[in-house]
């Protein structure tokens, strides 16, 4: 390992006046491009250094271990590749400082001499560090997706599952992308039309963090100075003052009416009113509203309030729709036809299936009005975004995929080419390894995974094919259409009963392609900051397969260590402990896979209505598009945006009313009027702040729990007892008999 961890010391810079003007032929064909990217590269600066690799393995294993740690918590913290990208900064340049520039050689290799401290921290080194952050943050979904089984498997379902089984299960749906993005990298990465939009953001950072700091607050002391503040304050919404993180002063001001605490609980009903002084709500599920655009919040604001405050109460208390007030106003459990909690367990037989007599002694399963609806607009949301794509970007995709074949290269596909390219085999030998270990999970193991040989099959083919088209949507209109919900439906209808066959199906379908996705994101990141292609291989296989052991074992390690995890009505009332992403999963993992999708949105259950959203989401965008060709000096009809609008609460639940106002609140605060109004201090501290922000949370919460939670050395006081919306779940139908609730 000396010899990868070593670099070997840098030659001679190359003589600038000895290479020719760019060619205007060269440059790039997209402007944003053009204003962002550099159009030059200095092969000579050290990539693979110790520094590289030091800070890039603690930086993933820290992510992984953090975001794990959060992702139980019912304020699930995602800490992203940014806070890493800004705090490793210094710490470059204190290493290249402070170690020894000392050069020596190394038996086997010749005459080659190496260096701890090859020169200054180097803008490539950055990157790649960053790149292994980023497979520690699972590129941004916090934690290995199939992490999610093992919980509900263990936490829910009340069933075991091997630790060689859940990593296997873990490494194989992590790895399986980057095969399907090797063989689609020629296509998607290279072709400067393809250019993927959001890349540009960390271009941009990556240059504004690398440019000459002589101010007097650097950004690294005001980094230090946040984050000590961070780290200070989350002691109080994190223990000491738990109410400080949902403040719903509405249930405090009406404490005996149930109507009330629905509009006004922030966790547990619609949030009017309702705010939080903690930066984990502010953050969670939808990530730091600090680096997501205004333009972006405004929409997701104007789906959120249209679908919140519009039609949820209509649906809710005007039209009572599927007997909505039988049931809470907003909630992501199952109930039965008289209010109750759908037991489960119950209905699951000695072979993890549906028990058919049990079920039909309980009846059908009910949904909260507003998780039915969800439902209903998570189906529209999947074929608005196919449809508006197609009719307001298909010809600019048709154009840039067809100029990717005919057009010239641009310069920065002409310098990567000193770079030696990765080996095709590398990607055959990846995929083929990948899917034969996955076959022996399916076979060998299958009383544990419960999918079948041909599930597997099924699942990478469709994953496979919609790799191209989605990252070709993406690279061109930074917009990704998941495949989540088409996958479990798919399984549901084709083998029902079987609730871990359909989470496995749906994990192997969709996460094999959202990796693939996410692989070549960061393959056009490396391609526009020079990195050579073997190293960004290296990395994100490395990272990738380190974050998902060190997540699986974080997750053990709770699951068996914290007494009644993810049981929400079993734990006390300030627990954090509630687990809201992998309630949302069990739920798919019954409604899909143990119930099946007949017996809920079919002709066996309740909601079959809810397909006509599929109808509903796919014409919508046709009529926007033939408005707008009608009216086209009507410059405000292309900005209505259905896949945005309608898919603007995609993350609740588990996510709240809670989140998205303090989101929508704090993003307009910065994004909008600090932007606006103090640009200067925006362009140098936004960024830095919200790094500071997570990490300073992250780090009090992680000394919370080893300091007084491991021992249970709780407080209990008014501002320990939860929400104080006691009476927000309740239903509001007359005769509904509910525990703790008031009996109309």
């Amino acid at each position: 390992m000396a010899s990868q961890e070593l670099q070997p010391a840098p030659g001679k810079k190359p003589d600038p006046e000895n290479h020719p003007a760019i060619d205007p032929d060269d440059i790039s064909p997209i402007e944003q491009v053009r204003l962002t990217v550099t159009n030059t590269d200095d092969p000579t600066l050290p990539v693979w250094t110790f520094r590289m690799w030091f800070l890039g393995l603690f930086s993933c294993a820290l992510l992984s271990f953090l975001n794990q740690f959060f992702a139980y918590r019912t304020e699930p913290l995602v800490i992203t590749q940014i806070t890493v990208q800004v705090a490793t900064l210094p710490i470059g340049h204190f290493m290249a400082r402070t170690l020894p520039t000392t050069r020596f050689r190394i038996p086997g290799f010749g005459k080659r001499l190496f260096s701890v401290n090859p020169g200054p921290f180097n803008i490539k080194e950055h990157v790649l560090i960053t790149i292994f952050a980023n497979a520690g943050s699972a590129f941004g979904y916090g934690s290995a997706y199939a992490v999610s089984i093992v919980n509900i498997i263990k936490a829910f379902y009340r069933r075991n599952i091997s630790f060689l089984a859940s990593w296997l299960l873990i490494i194989t749906t992590q790895v399986l992308g980057y095969g399907w993005a090797g063989l689609l990298r020629k296509y998607v990465v290279e072709p400067a039309h393809m250019w993927w939009p959001s890349t540009l953001v960390q271009v941009s950072l990556f240059r504004a963090l690398h440019e000459r700091d002589e101010q007097r607050m650097t950004r690294a002391k005001f980094f230090l100075i946040a984050l000590i503040c961070s780290f200070s304050w989350y002691a109080f919404p994190g223990y000491l003052f738990s109410t400080l993180t949902n403040i719903s002063w509405v249930c405090w001001v009406f404490s005996k009416s149930v109507t009330a605490q629905q509009i006004g609980s922030g966790m547990r009903g619609l949030g009017l009113g309702s705010i939080t002084l903690d930066w984990s709500a502010v953050a969670s599920f939808l990530f730091s509203p600090l680096i997501c655009p205004f333009f972006a919040i405004m929409n997701i604001f104007a789906g959120y309030a249209l679908i919140i405050y519009i039609v949820i109460p209509i649906a809710y208390w005007g039209l009572d729709l599927y007997g909505a007030t039988k049931f809470p106003i907003f909630s992501s459990h199952l109930f039965t036809a008289k209010g109750q909690i759908y037991n489960i367990t119950a209905i699951v037989n000695d072979k993890f299936e549906l028990d058919i007599p049990s079920y039909q002694e309980q009846g059908r399963i009910h949904l909260s009005m507003f998780f039915a609806l969800t439902y209903g607009f998570g189906f529209a949301t999947i074929a608005s975004t196919l449809t508006h794509v197609a009719f307001f970007y298909g010809r600019e995709i048709y154009q840039r995929y067809s100029a990717s074949y005919t057009g010239k290269e641009d310069i920065h596909t002409k310098l990567m080419r000193r770079y030696k390219d990765i080996p095709s085999w590398w990607f055959y030998l990846m995929l083929a390894v990948t899917l034969a270990v996955s076959l022996v999970l399916c076979t060998v193991l299958k009383d544990q995974v419960q999918m079948p040989w041909w599930g597997l099959l099924f699942a990478s083919a469709m994953a496979f094919t919609f790799t191209l088209p989605i990252s070709i949507i993406t690279a061109t209109t930074n917009q990704t259409p998941g495949l989540n919900i088409i996958t479990e439906y798919a399984m549901g209808i084709i083998l029902p009963g079987r609730p871990i066959a359909n989470v496995c199906f749906k994990t192997y379908g969709y996460m094999s392609m959202a990796q693939a996705v996410s692989f070549l994101n960061d393959f056009k990141l490396g391609h526009y900051m020079k990195i050579p292609p073997r190293s960004m291989f290296l990395v994100q296989f490395i990272g990738t397969v380190l974050a998902g052991t060190i997540n699986l074992a974080v997750a053990w390690w709770l699951l068996t260590s914290i007494e009644n995890i993810c049981q929400d009505e079993l734990l006390p009332p300030d627990s954090p402990w509630t687990c809201p992403g992998d309630r949302v999963f069990f739920d798919a993992s019954v409604i899909w896979g143990l119930v099946g999708p007949k017996r809920i949105f079919g002709s066996d259950g309740n909601y079959a209505a809810m397909n006509w959203f599929f109808f509903g989401g796919a014409i919508g965008p046709i009529i926007v598009w033939l408005l707008h060709k009608a009216f086209p000096k009507q410059s405000w009809i292309p900005l209505i945006n259905l896949p945005v609008l309608l898919g603007a609460t995609g993350m609740m639940p588990p996510a709240t009313p809670l989140n998205y106002n303090a989101w929508v609140l704090v993003g307009t605060i910065f994004n909008f009027f600090v932007f606006r109004y103090r640009k200067q201090w925006w362009q140098r501290y936004n960024y830095v702040l919200s790094a500071a922000l997570d990490a300073g949370v992250a780090f009090m919460a992680v000394l919370l729990y080893f300091s007084v939670g491991v021992e249970n050395k709780g407080l209990s006081w008014w501002g320990t007892n939860g929400e104080h919306c006691d009476l927000a779940t309740c239903p509001t139908a007359k005769g509904i008999a509910v525990d703790g609730c008031p009996l109309k």
